[in-house]
């Protein structure tokens, strides 16, 4: 198995490269998925867990007061703490749609989220919408596709799955990865696996989201565990937030030796 490292450097995408580098150099395989709804806590929280993760995952369209300052302070953050962020969109829609979506309106995503995410179901069209943009701002960005959910009874499976790994690797220079429960595809380096439903203690929790452990899914061959609720609605987030970096972490060094 490649370390993080030695991954990076089979990178044609630049945020690709800069996050694999960012991990190793770090030591953390932690994202966290921050979905609150006031700024003023999501610039807290962003500040206090910063230090302990790779990736902070938004969802900027649940704050309710949002207003610039928001992702300008999220940006600043990311500086001072060395994340990378994740805005965490789901596109669904047509290339034309999705251009307008991710560059203008209210949040204009491409300015400041490094990392976003689409399904594929609308098909080859929303990557070359969204690659269009990316172009045009000159930025490095990057894409995850939708390849598997942790939602109970969820339709990304199969055949679905399956065309989505082949779109993901007929566009590397824009799709980074996905969103999934493991290793969606072996000996491809570059394609980073970001696993959702990841808890301490595995279990269902509320509205049919599965939870499984650090160890179950670095075993299984993720590269990022995403983390929210499990910290945030802890008595002492960073607390929780050093222990579930500690386990993603160990259950990657685990499976280096394997």
């Amino acid at each position: 198995m490649l370390t993080y490292w030695q991954r990076a450097q089979k990178c044609q995408n630049r945020t690709a490269k800069k996050l694999l580098q960012l991990i190793d150099n770090k030591k953390t395989n932690l994202a966290f998925g921050v979905d609150v709804t006031t700024k003023d806590k999501l610039l807290e929280l962003a500040d206090k867990i910063g230090p302990e993760i790779c990736v902070l995952k938004t969802h900027i369209d649940i704050v309710e007061d949002f207003d610039p300052s928001v992702t300008t302070g999220l940006s600043e953050l990311a500086q001072k703490h060395n994340f990378l962020i994740f805005e965490d969109r789901k596109f669904a829609d047509i290339g034309q749609t999705v251009e307008k979506q991710y560059s203008g309106g209210v949040y204009k995503i491409v300015d400041w989220a490094d990392i976003v995410n689409a399904h594929s179901v609308a098909g080859q069209g929303i990557v070359d919408g969204l690659r269009k943009v990316i172009i045009e701002k000159g930025s490095d960005r990057g894409v995850l596709l939708l390849g598997e959910m942790s939602s109970a009874g969820n339709l990304a499976t199969g055949e679905y799955t399956k065309k989505t790994v082949e779109m993901a690797q007929a566009n590397q220079d824009v799709v980074i990865g996905f969103i999934s429960m493991g290793e969606l595809v072996e000996n491809e380096p570059y394609l980073i696996n970001f696993t959702p439903g990841v808890k301490l203690q595995a279990g269902d929790g509320e509205l049919k989201q599965q939870y499984n452990t650090p160890e179950s899914v670095m075993a299984g061959g993720t590269d990022i565990i995403i983390v929210g609720g499990g910290i945030y609605k802890a008595d002492d987030p960073l607390a929780e937030a050093k222990k579930y970096r500690t386990a993603g972490w160990q259950a990657y060094q685990t499976r280096l030796t394997m």
